[in-house]
Formats: C-alpha cells, sequence, structure tokens
C-alpha cells in the first residue's frame, strides 16, 4: 500500500464548504457569516457546494445532490480543502456512490469529524488517500477558546514535519454557539495512561459509533498495525461506549491493533476515569496494548487535526504520554 498524501494548504489556498451530513441552513447567519470570517482571516479564500443549503426533513439533503458536491470539489482543481458544514447521522448513505477513481486521481485534504468519519475513513480504505479529522465549518465561528484548535489545523495540514501533540491549556464543553459571550472554560490536567506501553503504526478511526457502521463491509479499513483514535459524543453514555468497542474488539484482524488513544467525553456522557478504566481493564484483549484517554479531540473543545492513514508513536510508558505524529 502507498499512501497517497494531499498537497499541503497554504495562505491563497481555496476551501470548499460541503455538506454531506447536515445541512448550512442547520447554521444561524451569524454562526455561518462568523465562520466564513474566521477562515478567511487565516488567509484563505471560501466556495460554496451547489446543495448545501438545501434541507429536506432531517436538516440534510438527497443522495445525489451530497454526492454532486463531493464530487464536484474533488474536480475543481482550485479546490485544496473539502470541509464539511458540521457532523450529523447520515454520511454512510454516501459511500456506495462516491467515485472513488475520481478521488484518489483528484487528491485533496478532506476535513471535518465526527459522522464524517464514515467518509473519511472508507475513502482512506478505498483509496490509500489520507484524510483528516478536523474542525468543522461551523467550529471555526467560535469567538473564543479556538486558537489550539487553528494552531493544531495549521500544523498538520500546512506543514511535513514531525511534532509532539501537547496538550490543551483549557478545554470546554458548553453551548458556545448560543452564547458566545459566558463561556465556561475548564483547566485542562492533560491525557493519562490506562494501559502501559509503546506502539507505533497507521492512525484510524475517531468517532467509535460512525467507525463501526464500516464492520463488515468493504470501507472497514485493516487494522493491522493500527493505532486507534476513537471518541463519542454525549449520547454515548459509559454502557454504549463499552458494547461499541466490544464490538469493534470482535472484529477479524483486531489483533493487529497496536494502541488505543481515546479522546475526551463530554460531561452528559458521565464518562469518569474510573468507569473508563473499569471498561479497558475488563477487556482481556487491551491487557497487552498501550491505552491512553483524555485527548484533545472528541465533541468537546479545542481539538487537534489529525491524519486518518498518517504515522504515529505512543508513548504511555510513564505516567504522562507523549504522542508523536510522524507522517502527515
Amino acid at each position: 500500500m502507498k499512501l497517497i498524501f494531499p498537497p499541503r494548504l497554504k495562505a491563497g489556498d481555496e476551501i470548499r464548504i460541503i455538506a454531506p451530513a447536515r445541512s448550512l441552513a442547520l447554521l444561524s447567519k451569524e454562526i455561518a457569516t462568523d465562520a466564513q470570517q474566521r477562515l478567511e482571516s487565516l488567509g484563505f479564500k471560501i466556495s460554496y457546494g451547489k446543495h448545501v443549503n438545501e434541507k429536506d426533513d432531517f436538516i440534510s439533503s438527497s443522495v445525489d445532490s451530497r454526492i454532486r458536491d463531493l464530487h464536484d470539489a474533488f474536480k475543481d482543481k482550485n479546490v485544496s480543502l473539502i470541509l464539511p458544514v458540521i457532523g450529523g447521522f447520515n454520511s454512510n448513505q454516501l459511500l456506495r456512490y462516491l467515485d472513488y477513481n475520481l478521488i484518489k486521481n483528484n487528491p485533496k485534504i478532506l476535513g471535518g469529524y465526527s459522522d464524517i468519519a464514515a467518509l473519511q475513513n472508507a475513502i482512506f480504505t478505498k483509496t490509500d488517500l489520507v484524510t483528516y479529522s478536523t474542525p468543522t465549518f461551523s467550529t471555526f465561528a467560535m469567538k473564543e477558546g479556538l486558537d489550539y484548535a487553528i494552531e493544531s489545523f495549521k500544523q498538520c495540514l500546512t506543514t511535513s514535519t514531525p511534532y509532539e501533540i501537547k496538550p490543551s491549556k483549557q478545554w470546554s464543553n458548553d453551548a458556545w454557539w448560543k452564547d458566545q459571550t459566558n463561556r465556561i472554560f475548564e483547566e485542562n490536567t492533560g491525557p493519562y495512561v490506562i494501559n502501559s506501553g509503546k506502539a507505533e503504526g497507521t492512525l484510524i478511526g475517531s468517532s467509535l459509533s460512525t467507525f463501526n457502521l464500516l464492520q463488515g463491509t468493504e470501507y472497514m479499513p485493516s487494522l493491522k498495525d493500527r493505532i486507534l483514535f476513537i471518541e463519542e459524543d454525549e449520547e454515548s453514555k459509559p454502557v454504549n461506549f463499552d458494547r461499541d468497542l466490544q464490538s469493534l474488539i470482535h472484529q477479524t484482524g483486531f489483533k493487529g491493533v497496536k494502541g488505543i488513544v481515546i479522546g475526551r467525553f463530554e460531561k452528559a456522557s458521565k464518562m469518569t476515569p474510573i468507569l473508563l478504566a473499569q471498561i479497558i481493564k475488563n477487556k482481556k484483549e487491551l491487557v497487552s496494548i498501550p491505552v491512553i484517554a483524555d485527548v484533545d479531540f472528541g465533541h468537546t473543545y479545542p481539538m487537534i487535526t489529525f491524519p486518518i492513514g498518517g504515522h504515529i508513536s505512543l508513548d504511555a510508558s510513564k505516567n504522562i504520554p507523549m504522542l508523536q505524529m510522524l507522517k502527515h
């Protein structure tokens, strides 16, 4: 397998906003305007898919409309980054209708997170094109608490130099889109070790429940020599996370997983370090691999940008774990 890394992002490049899950119509005018202005202030040009504002009863649009916008973005020579509006629930509807040869022959950065993980991991599997878990378009409307995410975004997408993923100083899990003034920030104590050890491999994953939708299909990535990045939103309670993780462990080839990195849980999930440790420690298949938690990705803020298909090392041999992004 020869990986395809898309060209690095640079000032003046065009970002195409599309809605492979939920529509731009979900956002208020103020949020959409603020997000565009923030990206423009970083030196990028913004364009929109033709069907990005379409809205049905699910605040999404037809499979055909979403496929057209995605294909158009990959075809357009002026576009460097394809950025979804937001996540949702239905990106996996698109997998059978994607032109994977078109995508492979026109490599670009595909961003987004949450439900978009279905597209990202499937495209990586079918084309060897490295995709990227990034903030969505809507996230760039955040007025405070976004600096760390922007720096990670630039570090991962505009350079090719290896780097250490260092934790943010603060984090938040508030409804910032409703009130940008009275934000709630907490000190970040950083990631912690659940199972010690060292590992190096290819990074795959993101939203666990979304990733699991690929099980048993041609879109499911190989688990051989992989470092799994997994996270969940507030709807995934500890029991749901436990069963979803167990489902992944039951997949053929799981023995090829070399390490697991878990993103920070939302408060409403009611997950605690004690509960998470119980979930991990109760699984014999995980005894011999390093596992760390509370890394800056998932559905809290800020979040790192990371490459699905990139190469990463994990050192959980000491109390303070270290993540080194080797190839992105």
